[in-house]
């Protein structure tokens, strides 16, 4: 079985974002960028089903601008086979909507023909949480959203997901779509040697016109601003005084 996992380029998790002074977007001049952690627990459990004989072969596919190369070879470092990189932008700041980014993957999936999709539940830098199921809207293939848990076990696949209640467990007939929450695993660091190894795995390179999808956006960014600012806290000096400000405050 191929196992097909989309990644994308993100600001690292690690840095404090900076909103640009003219509230046009996010400022990305010399930002740290990596791939994004949900997409990186996809791969990791890709990785693991291919280590317990589920998978043959484990693709990895970023959409976006030149530079997610590195994303991908980062990929390739942890284990997967090779890797897709799709051009659909030349501006680091230009983000691809969830709808093109689903079409151009569907695109991918009928080429590649795998039996499972596996991607991180939403992106970090907008919160989407929406290319994942609209990929297996147009595929027309089982999904199983927010996965803690993967079991595949001939052409059906276990899956436990986080849901507000608690956990559910469903079950999927493959070919499937499946998102990856956090508890799903904990990724692995790509060593030295896998690293250097990744640099000569193939990595071919496509452009969103070869399949196709218009990536224009629909969407129109009209403002982006800080949130604002904590308001400091106070001291009490007593119980009781506690008890009185709470109620003010409408707490009690």
């Amino acid at each position: 079985m191929k196992v097909l996992v989309p990644v994308k380029r993100v600001i690292d998790y690690n840095v404090k974002v900076r909103v640009k002074a003219d509230g046009t977007g996010v400022d990305l001049a010399n930002v740290k960028m990596s791939m994004n952690p949900f997409d990186e627990i996809a791969v990791e459990e890709a990785i693991r089903l291919k280590e317990a004989g589920k998978a043959d072969e484990i693709v990895v596919v970023s959409i976006g601008v030149k530079q997610a190369q590195e994303t991908l070879r980062t990929a390739l470092a942890m284990g997967a086979d090779r890797a897709i990189l799709v051009t659909a932008a030349d501006d680091v700041h230009t983000d691809i909507e969830p709808l093109a980014v689903a079409k151009i993957l569907a695109a991918v999936a009928k080429e590649e023909n795998p039996g499972l999709i596996i991607a991180g539940k939403q992106a970090i830098d907008n919160d989407m949480n929406a290319t994942g199921q609209m990929l297996a809207a147009l595929l027309g293939w089982s999904q199983a959203t927010f996965a803690s848990e993967v079991a595949v076990d001939g052409d059906t696949a276990t899956v436990t997901r986080e849901v507000d209640g608690g956990l559910q467990t469903v079950k999927v007939k493959m070919p499937a779509v499946i998102t990856a929450d956090l508890r799903l695993n904990e990724p692995r660091y790509a060593s030295l040697p896998n690293i250097m190894k990744a640099k000569k795995k193939p990595l071919d390179e496509k452009t969103a016109a070869d399949y196709g999808v218009d990536v224009s956006p629909r969407l129109t960014v009209v403002k982006t601003s800080e949130p604002p600012v904590r308001q400091a806290g106070i001291k009490v000096g007593s119980v009781d005084e506690l008890v009185s400000k709470l109620k003010e405050a409408g707490a009690l």
